[in-house]
């Protein structure tokens, strides 16, 4: 009888399942890793932030039933549409922004279903270590910009109590990381961000209010088609944010790369990517049905995966079901969106670093040889466009320099000779 294989450096592994206040605090972690993300961008685009909070749960859910729990990713808001859902928001309204979303999740299911039946041999192919490594890095690196902002900057202007806030949330991670003992050794993330909000609430960043004034018991105010308002076709909505759909699947193979590592499995065999694009694009389209923005995997919480090596997908199961929770209580809301933007940055110099790291650890176990030009060039243009942050922009449709540079580095990789002329 095959026994089914288990990560030896997990401390959890994917179908480990942790006793009850382990649980519950290790499913926290992840909550306030992802939370300022998740609700920033319906913030910045016009949409409910609580209904965000509760279709990042339910996607989560739905994403973990569809990949029978094989898969330890956590969905949250999509910051790749927030464009095109700011122009859509000033012409259309909300319901061509819910279609938009919904066309997105629906290109991520017709692919899945070409998967399904094309095969997904190729990707060994398209996606070696060499292509992989530097697009990994770039996920993490590519990143560093956001952390550093939120480090830094106080409504735009630098401001050296915030920089210090970030510095100590990033030491109290870094000495509970590497000091703690037991199960608080498996809680770091979390511990940085209560010790780093003690701090900010010390030096005057946190503000209160928002909490005082907040409701107990507060019902999301959902949008939800057909019964809030009735669908009108709109052709800007299917242009502008359908084509997305296929930057945001150059995302969600990056973030897959990283699981698969992290976890050393390959979730491009199984569950397969047919399964994860299309629990990613049914989750989109229900966001869109209820009046969120579509969701993706975080790279937040693939940070925390590997820092912590905790990888059970009864945890981001748990994670999923506060999130929920937490949609309907209007005070733990407020607390948690009064984490400040220091705090955030802080831990997410440690987040993003560890992803990025985990790339160069491929090239690495894969003795990648650099003296071989045809390797050099495809890091260096992956790394310099994905890290430099150019992009290609076509009328409404732009390619983000993630997936700019995950595309070049595929048809470098193919196109490229085994070896130079000159090293013949």
């Amino acid at each position: 009888m095959k026994t089914e294989f288990r990560n030896p450096d997990a401390i959890l592994d994917i179908k480990d399942r942790p006793k009850f206040w382990p649980w519950v605090g290790l499913s926290l972690q992840h909550l306030f890793t992802m939370f300022g993300a998740t609700v920033l961008v319906p913030i910045l685009v016009g949409l409910e932030p609580s209904i965000a909070l509760f279709s990042s749960g339910v996607g989560t859910l739905l994403y973990i039933l569809i990949t029978k729990g094989t898969v330890p990713a956590y969905l949250g808001s999509s910051f790749a549409f927030i464009t095109a859902i700011q122009s859509l928001m000033g012409t259309s309204g909300y319901p061509a922004v819910a279609q938009g979303i919904i066309y997105s999740g629906i290109v991520y299911v017709i692919v899945a279903f070409i998967i399904a039946k094309a095969g997904s041999d190729w990707i060994d192919d398209v996606l070696p270590p060499i292509v992989v490594g530097p697009v990994i890095m770039v996920i993490g690196l590519g990143l560093a910009q956001n952390a550093a902002e939120n480090a830094m900057f106080n409504e735009g202007s630098y401001d050296t109590k915030y920089f210090l806030v970030a510095l100590v949330t990033l030491g109290i991670t870094i000495i509970f990381n590497m000091y703690l003992r037991k199960f608080f050794s498996l809680i770091p993330i979390l511990l940085g961000i209560i010790g780093g909000y003690l701090f900010a609430l010390a030096v005057g960043v946190v503000d209160l209010e928002p909490v005082r004034a907040a409701a107990w018991f507060q019902i999301p105010d959902f949008q939800i088609m057909f019964v809030d308002y009735d669908f009108h076709f709109s052709l800007a909505a299917l242009t502008s944010m359908a084509p997305i759909a296929f930057v945001t699947m150059t995302e969600h193979m990056g973030h897959l790369m990283v699981l698969s590592k992290i976890s050393k499995r390959d979730f491009f065999k199984t569950p397969g990517l047919k399964k994860t694009l299309f629990a990613d694009g049914l989750s989109t389209m229900i966001a869109g049905f209820i009046g969120g923005p579509p969701t993706t995997s975080y790279g937040e919480n693939i940070g925390v995966l590997a820092i912590t090596k905790v990888h059970s997908v009864f945890v981001l199961a748990g994670a999923a079901v506060f999130a929920i929770l937490f949609s309907f209580v209007g005070k733990m809301s407020s607390l948690i969106y009064s984490i400040p933007d220091p705090v955030i940055g802080g831990i997410s110099f440690l987040l993003f670093g560890v992803i990025a790291s985990s790339g160069l650890r491929i090239l690495i176990d894969n003795r990648i040889d650099f003296d071989k030009k045809r390797n050099l060039v495809i890091a260096a243009a992956i790394l310099v466009i994905g890290i430099g942050g150019a992009y290609l922009r076509i009328g409404s449709f732009e390619l983000t320099s993630m997936a700019l540079a995950t595309v070049i580095g595929i048809a470098l990789n193919l196109i490229l000779p085994v070896k130079a002329r000159s090293e013949e």
